[in-house]
């Protein structure tokens, strides 16, 4: 993998880091994915948490406790602007915390060391949750929403979300989320199809193909009546019309394995 410099933002080319491991930015007129630099990869490798450690705290994180055990991380630059706030009692807090440093991180890493412009480079993270169920068959759902702009001809907003069965003890996917030999996405779509296409006045199609691909679903979360699902611009709709959200009610799809 190379590393090159277009425009005023650091970007990778010729390979990937595993996972999540990214950050995201729009240039010339479509969404791309920023991965972050070889050198907070190891960083953090260097100083990821081992795994008998005392789960990540909020201030571990560099963020500050507030009401409702929210973390909220504020840092500001002389170029840049950067808030993220997030629930800081999630069950599973290891890979919620990894995700948001690792953005932190690589947004940080383009911000501080690319010239000023003429609007400051910006960082925003807010969530919202969920919950279904009652003890101790119960989940809950926390969902990111970023915001970021580090240049390029558009911003870029994408989702994060993040779901725990408390009863087993294990995170929630797209994938272990139904019950076995069950077809979930030929119930869902239709749904969703409606949903989307009653929001949006733009009048775009939503292709079977697009619509029946599990990997545009891997950011829902789970109430006691519906699954909610994001969409990040131009994931479903043309991303004219922005970040968007689907209501599924589940007495209308197959049922979950939770």
């Amino acid at each position: 993998m190379r590393a090159a410099r277009r425009g005023s933002a650091l970007y990778a080319v010729g390979g990937h880091f595993p996972g999540d491991l990214a950050f995201y930015v729009d240039e010339d007129n479509q969404v791309m994915r920023y991965l972050i630099a070889a050198a907070v990869l190891f960083t953090m490798v260097l100083l990821g948490w081992p795994a008998a450690a005392e789960p990540p705290s909020c201030a571990g994180v560099g963020g500050t406790l507030e009401a409702g055990q929210m973390c909220h991380i504020r840092t500001t630059g002389a170029t840049y602007t950067l808030n993220i706030t997030f629930p800081a009692d999630y069950p599973d807090p290891q890979p919620l915390t990894d995700y948001v440093t690792q953005n932190r991180d690589g947004f940080l890493s383009v911000a501080q060391t690319t010239g000023p412009r003429d609007q400051p480079y910006q960082l925003e993270a807010t969530s919202e949750q969920h919950f279904a169920g009652q003890p101790p068959h119960n989940t809950r759902s926390v969902v990111l929403k970023f915001f970021q702009d580090v240049g390029g001809s558009h911003t870029s907003t994408w989702y994060k979300a993040f779901n725990y069965n408390l009863g087993t003890k294990q995170p929630i996917t797209f994938d272990n989320l139904f019950v076995p030999n069950t077809s979930p996405l030929e119930a869902i779509f239709p749904l969703v199809k409606a949903d989307l296409e009653r929001q949006n006045a733009l009048g775009a199609a939503i292709l079977p193909s697009s619509g029946r691909d599990p990997s545009h679903y891997q950011n829902f979360a789970i109430t006691d009546d519906q699954l909610i699902f994001y969409f990040a611009p131009g994931e479903m709709l043309p991303a004219l019309a922005g970040p968007c959200q689907a209501q599924v009610p589940r007495n209308a799809i197959p049922p979950l394995a939770v």
